[in-house]
């Protein structure tokens, strides 16, 4: 997590919301809990510059910060820091400086009050460095979070405590920025290369046993008062007689071979992995500079780059997708009502996606109970969720016994009465409207009043299957994603008769199994799966016109997604999409265009890599797929029964029909209210589809683009194909009042 909220201002809460300046700041943890002050015995009277007191104690001198929520990097707050360093200079009895944050953290990083402002002076860089050059030694005493400048801070110090709780991190790659208050010069310097840039680059938290033996810190407390642990260990280093220690001076950097080996490893990693990202070759580059050049080059260099990751159009979607996924919590039904109870779980199916469930509910501490039909198919349910845990076993991230404790709290039946006592029950049987029923019928009769019925539908009328039984108000869509162990995203789809708590229990359920939930409405597909079919269709349109699937998957993946379209089916496996193709025919509009490339290649049993051919032929279970000649022959074939020339297609005409297609059933969705605001459709394809985090979301990527250029290109599709690129009601009204979808993000 990324960013201290402290007090955001009201525009904050609009996603669309882009700081035009942030300064030399840098950016930390999200916390909400209220600070109090720590009461102290002074030896010299507290002196208060804002949010920042400090007082000698004996030949110590404390400065506390204390400014709630998170204790957030604000201009009072940097202020006071150097306010605090300047009195304890001036303090001939203080022989050592302390800094400690109050409540339950150190110091979680910026101050979002502070963002579209014009920077204030001392600038972050400029307070750490009156820290570092402080003529007398300075312990930072850290508890909960020290985050992007929070750990800048730290860093600044020449000695560092960790409590128990701490967890330390450079997380601003997340938001497309580097660390700019030296962390990209003093982390190498401090711990080394290889470890700072693994750090910076992958913006995780570590705890405080990890920072000690990466050499963060150099001790660890041992409880919670970080306050007089720190102050213990203070006047143990005045007793010493401790010198003052710089981390620009530390000698991480010693062994230049094995520093540029670690350096030029993570710059070829890096391409690999983050193509197209912006703000990880930055952090390689400053990090580049702590090696080659002096300390004041090396900060001014950073600095450089700093202000160059602010002016990236990244910077903006990275920061519009942390406020979209915190949006998305802020539900109707979650302001309204408190969730029920949540101690127990129930699975009903033991397949793929059923284990899945299973696995997430018991990481997340929950005693699970798995219904299946009958042994045979109880055992293999049992093995689906076994296997997970052998697999992280052969990985070295379990033991043996961590999966017995676990697995002591799994259970399974083939009698729907072993639910009569649990608290939910997700059933995620075949999407069959009669067997989800069948299911629906048996969970009426035995679970207790008041247990919450779920569905894990991907598409089916959960209206329908809500009012088949006595309790419709029990009931809610709980659409997980595969591998629901995995996958982040849960879509949270809301009947017209639910009950309010019941939806406040599904987002509470998501937060236990630490996914981000999306309320959804009901209709076919939902949020993500109905427009899915959409831009799916745009892609099918292409392929039959003459862009072959290979071109299509790689311009998608060249925009930022990590498969395409086609690689995608190919993983769902084919048969899926054939199903609900099927189910959908006879409701199928006669005058839209129909491509049956898809079922031709279904009919021959190639569902992709379950059955080693697809679009791509994938030859001994190999998991990247080759293409496939046969397949092309077929789309030939269909061309030609469709009477269709076929065409040159560009990269940029591919993905200007992809995303025109899915902005625009985008719009219909919100407009429809399936989706509250388009924010809650960003945060469904970036969590549930893989589209690209530093462009923000399908419907931010529209506003990028402009809405005008957007509705331009769907009026000119529309020529060839006035049924489908039928331009949606809500992108022309906001096209013709000059608004866009960020303004329609204010929470509900």
């Amino acid at each position: 997590m990324i960013y201290a909220i402290v007090k955001a201002p009201a525009r904050a809460k609009n996603a669309g919301f882009t700081p035009q300046s942030l300064g030399p700041l840098a950016f930390a943890g999200l916390a909400t809990q209220e600070t109090k002050h720590m009461a102290t015995t002074p030896s010299s009277p507290s002196t208060s510059s804002g949010p920042v007191t400090f007082e000698r104690l004996g030949d110590v001198f404390v400065a506390t910060i204390d400014n709630p929520p998170v204790n957030a990097l604000g201009v009072d707050v940097r202020r006071g820091l150097v306010a605090a360093i300047d009195a304890a200079e001036a303090d001939s009895a203080a022989a050592a400086v302390l800094i400690v944050g109050a409540g339950r953290n150190f110091i979680a990083g910026a101050d979002i009050r502070e963002f579209g402002k014009a920077p204030q002076p001392p600038s972050l860089p400029e307070v750490c460095l009156k820290i570092e050059n402080c003529t007398k030694p300075v312990i930072a005493a850290i508890h909960g979070a020290a985050l992007g400048g929070g750990l800048e801070v730290a860093l600044s110090a020449h000695y560092r405590l960790a409590a128990p709780s701490a967890k330390l991190g450079l997380p601003e790659v997340q938001l497309g920025l580097l660390p700019g208050s030296g962390g990209t010069q003093r982390a190498p310097r401090l711990i080394g290369v290889k470890p700072a840039l693994e750090l910076m680059l992958s913006g995780r938290h570590a705890g405080a046993k990890e920072a000690l033996s990466l050499g963060l810190v150099d001790r660890l407390g041992n409880d919670a008062d970080a306050r007089a642990e720190g102050l213990a260990y203070a006047q143990e280093l005045v007793a010493a007689k401790a010198p003052v220690r710089r981390t620009r001076e530390a000698g991480g950097l010693a062994d230049k071979e094995a520093s540029r080996a670690a350096l030029e490893a993570a710059r070829t990693e890096t391409a690999k992995k983050s193509r197209g990202l912006f703000s990880p070759m930055k952090i390689i580059e400053a990090v580049d500079a702590a090696l080659t050049l002096p300390f004041d080059e090396g900060m001014a260099l950073e600095r450089r780059l700093f202000l160059q990751c602010i002016e990236s159009p990244q910077r903006a979607d990275l920061i519009h997708a942390f406020f979209a996924e915190r949006e998305v919590l802020k539900a109707p039904e979650t302001r309204s009502a408190a969730p029920r109870a949540l101690a127990s779980a129930g699975i009903v199916g033991g397949g793929t996606m059923g284990a899945g469930i299973a696995v997430a509910m018991l990481d997340a501490g929950l005693p699970v109970t798995m219904i299946e039909r009958d042994e045979p198919s109880l055992a293999r349910g049992r093995q689906h969720v076994e296997k997970v845990y052998d697999g992280l076993i052969k990985k070295g991230r379990m033991t043996p016994e961590a999966k017995a404790a676990v697995m002591a709290r799994f259970s399974g039946s083939t009698s729907y009465d072993a639910l009569a006592q649990v608290d939910i029950v997700v059933e995620a049987v075949f999407e069959d409207m009669g067997v989800k029923k069948a299911v629906f019928a048996e969970l009426d009769r035995v679970c207790k009043r008041g247990a919450v019925l779920a569905t894990n539908t991907s598409y089916l009328d959960i209206d329908e299957i809500a009012a088949s039984i006595s309790r419709p108000q029990d009931v809610v869509g709980l659409h997980f994603f595969s591998p629901a162990n995995i996958m982040k995203l849960l879509e949270i789809v809301v009947p017209d008769k639910v009950s309010a708590d019941v939806v406040a229990t599904g987002f509470e359920l998501a937060k236990k199994l630490k996914k981000v939930p999306v309320r959804a409405g009901v209709c076919d597909g939902f949020i993500g799966n109905r427009i899915l079919a959409v831009y799916r269709q745009a892609a099918d349109h292409m392929m039959e016109d003459g862009a072959s699937p290979y071109q299509i998957d790689e311009a998608v993946r060249n925009f930022g997604y990590p498969m395409g379209p086609f690689q995608v089916s190919d993983l769902a496996g084919g048969d899926i999409g054939w199903a609900t193709r099927k189910r959908k025919a006879a409701t199928r509009d006669p005058q839209a265009r129909y491509v049956q490339v898809a079922d031709r290649i279904c009919e021959r049993g190639w569902f992709g890599q379950k059955t080693q051919r697809g679009y791509y032929l994938y030859p001994e279970g190999a998991r990247t797929g080759q293409p496939d000649p046969e397949v092309l022959a077929i789309i030939d074939a269909e061309r030609e029964r469709a009477g269709i020339t076929p065409r040159a297609f560009t990269e940029e005409e591919i993905m200007r029909r992809y995303m025109a297609a899915m902005i625009n059933e985008g719009a219909n969705v919100v407009l429809q209210r399936i989706a509250l605001r388009p924010l809650d459709v960003d945060v469904t394809f970036l969590y549930g589809y893989g589209f690209p985090r530093h462009r923000g979301g399908p419907m931010k990527y529209a506003d990028t683009v402009g809405l005008p250029k957007v509705l331009a290109d769907i009026r000119e599709f529309a020529k060839e194909d006035p049924i489908f690129w039928k331009p949606s009601p809500l992108l022309v009204e906001l096209v013709g009042r000059g608004a866009d979808f960020a303004s329609l993000n204010q929470s509900e």
